[in-house]
């Protein structure tokens, strides 16, 4: 039987990362990130990588920290419009972007994960996303060719997850990370709990642990809001 569960982060990913490699990152805006995972890609000190995330955390926190040691070389992403040094680094021709309609990298993440090379959508027809690619007409519509994507590794977050890799997600933490753990070619998660196999009722699992390679429990994990609004005093 093969042995998932691995002590911290740093082992969980020991052998797997490399230089100019593509890594698939979950999460949306700073929920539901591997934060620990994060932190270990950065100790490691890889450069040369392509994430594909929906997008680059912020500054100083998710894949913001990977922004500010120059480990990342490009991006495939949705929404990037919370990071101000992702922002400085694109500008200036430091750091590539691939930009995606939120919907279509949703699609080719899961696309990839079923073994589908490519999809075709209206989204994004006659506008800037559809340069360079093949363009098709059904029905009378006119639809732009996606490629599905997959990942060297894929790094995903879950809130329970048992010692055989079947991961439950919570709330709205179950955005990207479910496709992602089925599109990376490796997949490692970590959990808040840890628990034993049968502890999770079968039906309530969102990741079966076939697709997941090594998990890792972390701790002290930081719930932070990205943007906080509140009601104004009358």
């Amino acid at each position: 039987m093969i042995k998932k569960v691995h002590p911290d982060a740093v082992a969980a990913l020991a052998g797997l990362l490399r230089d100019d490699m593509t890594i698939m990152a979950g999460g949306f805006g700073l929920c539901g990130i591997p934060e620990t995972l994060i932190d270990a890609i950065r100790e490691s000190g890889v450069t040369g990588l392509t994430v594909i995330s929906n997008n680059a955390g912020v500054d100083g926190f998710g894949l913001g920290v990977l922004l500010e040691t120059r480990q990342i070389r490009k991006m495939i992403s949705s929404y990037v419009g919370e990071n101000k040094l992702f922002a400085q680094q694109y500008l200036s021709g430091e750091l590539e972007l691939e930009f995606n309609p939120q919907g279509t990298l949703a699609e080719r993440i899961r696309a990839g994960g079923a073994g589908i090379p490519a999809f075709y959508t209206k989204t994004g027809v006659g506008t800037i996303v559809a340069e360079g690619k093949e363009i098709r007409e059904f029905d009378g519509e006119r639809y732009v060719m996606e490629r599905g994507l997959v990942a060297d590794l894929a790094i995903v977050k879950a809130w329970i997850g048992d010692t055989e890799g079947n991961l439950v997600y919570r709330k709205t933490a179950r955005n990207f990370n479910p496709m992602m753990a089925t599109a990376g070619k490796v997949t490692v998660a970590e959990v808040e709990r840890l628990v034993q196999p049968g502890e999770i009722d079968p039906d309530h699992i969102h990741t079966p642990g076939i697709y997941v390679q090594r998990i890792v429990q972390g701790a002290a994990y930081e719930k932070r809001i990205e943007q906080r609004t509140v009601r104004k005093r009358a």
